[in-house]
């Protein structure tokens, strides 16, 4: 009997496992249909070429569709967009698909070979539009000017998350919104901190944290 039910018991476990995957790819396709089409395009194209190139990281670790979806709706009108932890680049990219007039500029502290695969996927109208760069969020803008949208999904600690806000704030203008993602994960409870410490008003939605600058900074 037990020749017989090992091999059984391995064809069910696969079963379930197969059946998950294929809910969560079933999920994650109904989440990309609402984003806008050029968006879902990238994304579905993107997520194919991961596939390919057996690029985990990308598969696991991309700002997920409902999300996104959320910070492209507060994107809407924003046109100088910063994003610190670039990972593969999925997001800035969808930041560029979204608004032909938006710039982004995305920092990361480890200069990743993924972003300019993706990259490939998309115009060089889209590309140019694209700043990378490699550093530490913390240090601030580069040059002067504002900034209506910062996006945090670096390092989920509470001190580098505190000294990216510190460093960014002075740039951005009245009515600029900033946006912390995993604020609720359980794993990561310095974004939590840090939004605390800093005495920052908002909403949560998703995963995310949505803070609006007032007229005062």
């Amino acid at each position: 009997m037990m020749p017989v039910m090992e091999p059984l018991s391995r064809i069910l476990a696969e079963t379930r496992h197969r059946g998950r995957r294929l809910l969560g790819e079933a999920r994650w396709l109904a989440g990309v249909a609402t984003l806008p089409p050029r968006v879902a395009l990238f994304q579905l194209r993107a997520r194919r070429l991961a596939r390919r190139s057996q690029d985990r990281f990308s598969l696991t670790s991309v700002t997920r569709p409902p999300d996104l979806r959320v910070l492209l709706a507060l994107a809407r009108g924003r046109t100088r967009t910063v994003e610190l932890g670039t990972a593969t680049g999925w997001t800035a990219i969808s930041l560029a698909l979204a608004d032909p007039r938006r710039r982004v500029i995305s920092y990361d502290v480890v200069e990743r070979p993924e972003p300019q695969r993706y990259l490939k996927l998309v115009g060089p109208s889209v590309r140019e539009r694209i700043e990378l760069v490699t550093g530490p969020g913390s240090r601030g803008p580069e040059r002067a000017g504002h900034f209506d949208l910062l996006y945090i999904d670096s390092s989920h600690e509470r001190e580098q998350t505190i000294a990216e806000v510190l460093a960014w704030r002075p740039a951005l203008g009245p009515g600029a919104t900033i946006v912390f993602d995993d604020y609720p994960h359980p794993d990561y409870p310095g974004i939590r901190e840090a939004i605390s410490e800093l005495g920052l008003d908002g909403e949560e939605r998703g995963t995310l944290f949505i803070h609006t600058v007032d007229r005062a900074g």
